[in-house]
């Protein structure tokens, strides 16, 4: 486990560092700037008034907070964001409300979790041949689970 410094621009007045709830947690949280309300069915996008500068071979991967999707029906549009590490401009969470009624969200309000993790960039190629493996091309439920 690694420890860095993560450069972060405070944009509007009230944002909030991201912060992680325990000592273990791999996922920061974090918060809204700003009211909204989030009608069924539809998708806002929330304002956490940061920046952030993130280390070169790390991104930044913007996931629901269980109790948020599990109790209120609001998690990300697209399931997990991506910061590329060369983004600078503020981070916004697409929330997307997946209940009947309609829901707010305030100031203050931990909306997501970001996780910060290092990735490889592979360096694509077309191919004739592709190697040979037990699954081969079995697609969804091929694997018998």
């Amino acid at each position: 486990m690694t420890n860095f410094q993560i450069n972060v621009k405070k944009l509007r007045e009230n944002a909030q560092l991201p912060a992680y709830g325990s000592p273990h947690a791999a996922g920061a949280d974090l918060y809204c700037v700003g009211e909204y309300e989030i009608p069924a069915g539809e998708t806002v996008f929330v304002h956490t008034g940061i920046a952030i500068e993130l280390p070169a071979g790390t991104v930044g991967l913007v996931c629901a907070r269980s109790g948020l999707a599990c109790k209120q029906d609001l998690a990300p549009a697209n399931k997990v964001g991506v910061i590329d590490c060369d983004y600078r401009g503020e981070i916004m969470v697409a929330l997307h409300n997946h209940g009947r009624g309609s829901k707010k969200i305030s100031s203050g309000e931990r909306i997501a979790q970001l996780l910060v993790v290092p990735y490889y960039a592979g360096r694509f190629c077309f191919a004739d041949e592709l190697s040979e493996t037990v699954r081969g091309e079995g697609g969804f439920g091929s694997t018998g689970h």
